[in-house]
């Protein structure tokens, strides 16, 4: 019996109990990719109850083999592996939903503009909070000051985070909520707290703090409720799994979020994988430590792996250079670990069998964390470790071919440069070009490249990371030929990165990132084949359906 996907849909009932009392379930397409090379052919598989393939073939065998299968037949759509967003920000990303969307601004009054508009439905006295601003795309380039927001906002608090998340503008009544507080430091003056940067004028605040700094004005901040985190995870996961993902390495997750993620799961309320990242060396790494890794028994959730940061931002002058940067001569950067810290946790996450992941985005960020891998890992540099570097977004030219040597895994994001291109060269300077968003040199040094976003800070969207990795232009095709062109991906080297990839730095290659029989039905239906497609049409690719353990989590409309 055939049924249209919205019919399957129903009769599965969408829910985890109904999908295991099914039987099994046939689906044929015009192509199924599966990335695995001995089933370059397929175009059909089948799955069970439980939401495993049995089989993965050409459609006519499959129907043979199984003639009481349930069958979708999808025409000329065609299936991937579920896309994996090896390095995003859940929380953070639905936080940036329920806060006034500052992302793409061309100015300061474009900001001032969108911040009014969300503003009139916010309660007399509420914070005011948005998310995106980036200087780089205003005329002047400067960073802004709280005088920017204080004519349209006397009196009601603002504190807006970067794109990157790695700098906050506050405005002059924030500035004065944080100065109150008690046991509040002075804000004036000449001190800088360790790992930050208070951006001063003779000794004046002017509104802008960068990386550790932030928690000085965050401090003040109202906390959120249960409530809001819970509609924040929900916006999250809805608009991940809307947009193909079946799974997300989520940076950084605290004991509390744990906990928020762990009901969710209770309550069969997770429509993709979460493997969770302890939030450096605090509560949830030490529950990894004392109690064991952790594994929720339906399989969606997971914890085994620790996130740590090394430096800032390169967007606002916090990635931790070798050498000054070439447009602020006098400044190399935040290191927001210090070396003696960061091995004492890296050893200690490698005696609890943790993996570590670190954030270096500068040259000498990514230095550092390779130097203390090194040594924390001594005669186990070639094991099955699975240590990963995040970003690894400048590094120099002579330390790639390390974390090969090292068994390292690079985490990075493509959407990073197509965002970054028109103004990293000031930042870095042409030579120190040959080691930025290198990741033709890291596939070429036989270094594995899981590929993500880190969203909130680009766009939730897989296909804007595929189209990047093969085009390296902006969507408007800009610059001719890409930037730094020989560093391009192929199609099927960044939907390996999203997929099979991703699913091996997760340490769940043996789940997720295939289409293979004992592998989860985890998988997106496309209106066109990824690999076929001219890569300009890459980010627009239609996506029709997200599936989870053979069940639909999203359909289009």
């Amino acid at each position: 019996m055939r049924h249209t996907l919205t019919a399957l849909a129903v009769a599965a009932g969408l829910t985890a109990a109904t999908a295991q009392a099914a039987d099994l379930r046939l689906l044929a397409a015009a192509k199924v990719h599966t990335s695995d090379p001995a089933l370059a052919d397929a175009n059909a598989m089948v799955w069970d109850g439980d939401g495993r393939i049995v089989a993965v073939g050409r459609a006519e065998a499959l129907r043979s083999q199984h003639p009481d299968a349930e069958v979708l037949d999808l025409g000329d759509a065609v299936v991937v592996p579920g896309l994996i967003d090896a390095h995003a920000h859940l929380m953070n990303l639905g936080r940036a939903l329920l806060s006034a969307d500052l992302a793409g601004a061309r100015s300061k009054d474009e900001v001032i503009e969108r911040l009014r508009a969300y503003a009139a439905d916010l309660p007399e006295g509420a914070w005011l909070r948005g998310r995106g601003w980036d200087q780089n795309l205003w005329p002047d380039k400067a960073f802004p000051t709280a005088a920017d927001l204080d004519q349209a906002f006397p009196d009601r608090p603002v504190w807006l985070d970067r794109v990157d998340g790695h700098a906050g503008w506050a405005n002059g009544a924030a500035l004065r909520a944080a100065a109150a507080r008690e046991g509040a430091r002075d804000l004036r003056g000449d001190w800088q707290p360790d790992g930050g940067r208070i951006v001063r004028t003779d000794g004046e605040p002017t509104g802008v703090f960068v990386d550790a700094a932030m928690a000085l004005v965050e401090a003040a901040v109202p906390a959120d409720g249960g409530a809001s985190a819970e509609e924040a995870l929900q916006r999250a996961l809805a608009a991940a799994v809307r947009n193909g993902l079946t799974g997300v390495h989520d940076m950084g997750v605290s004991r509390e979020e744990l906990a928020l993620f762990r009901r969710f799961a209770d309550a069969g309320r997770l429509p993709l994988r979460i493997s969770a990242y302890a939030d450096g060396d605090g509560p949830a790494l030490d529950d990894l430590c004392t109690d064991g890794l952790y594994r929720h028994p339906q399989g969606r959730l997971r914890m085994e792996g620790v996130k740590l940061y090394m430096d800032g931002a390169l967007g606002s002058r916090g990635a931790a250079l070798l050498e000054d940067y070439s447009d602020e001569p006098g400044n190399d950067g935040l290191l927001l670990t210090e070396p003696a810290a960061l091995a004492a946790v890296v050893n200690k996450a490698r005696d609890c069998g943790v993996q570590v992941a670190t954030h270096a985005i500068g040259d000498r960020g990514n230095r550092i964390v390779l130097d203390t891998y090194a040594a924390a890992l001594g005669g186990r540099a070639g094991g099955d470790h699975r240590w990963r570097v995040e970003h690894a977004q400048v590094v120099a030219a002579g330390d790639i071919p390390r974390f090969a040597e090292l068994g390292l895994i690079a985490s990075m994001q493509p959407t990073h440069a197509t965002s970054d291109m028109p103004w990293a060269e000031d930042r870095v300077g042409p030579d120190r070009l040959a080691g930025a968003y290198a990741w033709r040199r890291f596939l070429d040094a036989g270094v594995p490249l899981a590929l993500g976003s880190d969203f909130p800070v680009e766009s939730v969207d897989p296909r804007l990371g595929l189209y990047a990795a093969v085009t390296r232009q902006d969507r408007d095709g800009r610059p001719p030929g890409g930037w730094l062109a020989d560093q391009k991906l192929e199609a099927g080297e960044a939907l390996h990165g999203f997929t099979a990839a991703a699913a091996h730095a997760g340490r769940a290659e043996q789940e997720v990132g295939r289409l293979a029989p004992g592998m989860r039905a985890d998988f997106v239906v496309l209106a066109a084949d990824p690999l076929a497609l001219a890569p300009a049409a890459l980010d627009e690719v239609r996506i029709l359906s997200t599936w989870v353990d053979g069940t639909p989590v999203y359909e289009a409309e």
